[in-house]
């Protein structure tokens, strides 16, 4: 029945391969079943624990949700969630109409929510009728090839950068490359760190080993050389937490609660829109947030199908995927049940990157991640004992994999170096694909037309370049 549905064997791969592959990609985007609630409730604080139970459970019902429809619906191993950054920039604009309109922060968020519908069924639209693949097609063949090494160099830089962060007395969050590897000597990274340092080093070792661990797995040809990787970065973690840091790994799964908590979900999330303070916010305002949230996420979604597609030998000739349209409108849907449930815009995750260098070719990778999410409303405290670390080691494997891609730019051409030179730096540092698009974009355009081939560029790679000009610059 699986290989009916999913054409396994016409995609070079196996059951046994795809559940592996699922089960790394969640592995690597674990994280966000915990960090979307705390950061859409500041960590507990707005709208007390109810909401915190509501949105975890949104997490992993709208993220699940969304994976099936990739899964039956594109046959794409593409997984999804909550987007970072998005969340984020969701929850300042609820903070925001607490203060523009005076409401609590639960109502402000209900309010919030109605944008997050409006942007989701604008999309479902976009993706029926075509208009979402019509402007992938507008993206040019070299800024369309730019973006896999692009999101690699992001990846990098989350694993080295940003992923596993360490607090101590002195403060933080303390990264690995910014504190550590960038502080002048050890003794001024120790004295900065303070009580951290230890952590610090475990967590620097345990990173270091689990990467190299996959990369000699992977020269042997061993396909589950990630989960081995991770696993094996782990169980050094929780080993060194043990002996050296003198604390329990486990210690949160005493008390922890394997009940979903539907109860606070009815409450606070689920179908919870408040439309009258929705009004209130007033249509300038809602109108910039929704052309805001759509731009950010179309092309974040855009750039990671692309990106992680080119890894996998899913492009055609044309650099195009097949059932694009599916994969965009699984995102929609994603993002309408994620709002109707109680969480920020859903969208496709470049962790995916990691299923799909573990073997994951079909929708059935999609299909054992999503199911591991709804699992997750019942183990979510096992998932959460992943040490970061242990992410770090795949997502930085994955990124430097996923600079090969680089071979396929003609460097003589300054069409195309120019872009993916600024989209190479862009992603990592601005941490948004999308709007590393759009640099790529304004810069083709632009240097199209200034040398004199401004026929060339086709209209709506024009309107998109204008499109983002204006949001960098001129929207409020």
């Amino acid at each position: 029945m699986l290989e009916k549905v999913f054409k396994l064997k016409e995609n070079g791969t196996s059951v046994r391969t795809e559940i592996i592959a699922g089960l790394t990609t969640f592995m690597t985007m674990a994280y966000i079943i915990a960090l979307n609630p705390n950061l859409l409730t500041n960590f507990g604080a707005d709208g007390g624990r109810s909401l915190w139970n509501g949105v975890f459970l949104a997490t992993c019902i709208a993220s699940a949700i969304g994976m099936f429809v990739m899964a039956f619906a594109a046959n794409k191993p593409f997984a999804m969630a909550p987007g970072m950054g998005l969340n984020s920039f969701f929850a300042v604009v609820t903070a925001n109409i607490v203060s523009i309109t005076g409401m609590s922060y639960l109502e402000s968020y209900q309010a919030a929510l109605v944008i997050i519908l409006i942007e989701g069924v604008i999309f479902i639209a976009l993706s029926v009728l075509n208009i979402r693949e019509k402007i992938v097609d507008a993206i040019p063949l070299g800024v369309r090839l730019g973006i896999a090494p692009a999101i690699g160099m992001m990846l990098m830089n989350i694993g080295l950068g940003s992923n596993a962060g360490v607090y101590s007395e002195t403060g933080g969050p303390f990264y690995m490359m910014r504190d550590f590897f960038g502080s002048l000597t050890a003794g001024l990274a120790k004295k900065n760190m303070g009580g951290g340092y230890a952590q610090m080093v475990l967590t620097v070792v345990t990173a270091f080993i689990g990467l190299f661990i996959i990369v000699i797995l992977a020269q042997m040809g061993i396909k589950a050389a990630v989960i081995i990787g991770m696993l094996a970065a782990s169980v050094i973690y929780w080993a060194g937490e043990a002996v050296f840091l003198h604390t329990n790994p486990f210690a949160s799964l005493a008390s922890a609660s394997f009940l979903p908590p539907f109860g606070d979900m009815a409450q606070t999330t689920l179908f919870q829109f408040n439309f009258s303070g929705f009004i209130n916010i007033g249509w300038f305002t809602i109108v910039t947030l929704v052309v805001t949230f759509c731009i950010i996420d179309m092309f974040d979604t855009i750039g990671t199908l692309v990106g992680t597609a080119s890894r996998a030998g899913m492009l055609d000739k044309n650099g195009k995927m097949p059932k694009m349209k599916e994969a965009l409108l699984a995102d929609a849907v994603g993002t309408v049940v994620g709002s109707a449930t109680g969480t920020s815009t859903v969208t496709t995750f470049i962790e995916s990157a990691s299923g799909v260098e573990a073997g994951g070719r079909t929708g059935l990778t999609a299909l054992t991640t999503g199911i591991l999410f709804l699992a997750c409303i019942f183990i979510a405290p096992i998932a959460a004992i992943i040490p970061a670390a242990a992410t770090s080691s795949a997502l930085i494997y994955v990124g430097l994999l996923m600079l090969s891609g680089l071979k396929n730019i003609d460097f003589s051409d300054i069409y195309q170096y120019v872009p993916v030179g600024l989209m190479l730096i862009a992603m990592p540092i601005s941490g948004s694909i999308g709007h590393a698009i759009g640099i790529g974009l304004i810069s083709y355009s632009v240097i199209k037309l200034f040398t004199g081939k401004g026929k060339d560029v086709s209209v709506l790679t024009y309107a998109l370049s204008i499109i983002f000009l204006v949001k960098f610059f001129l929207a409020a």
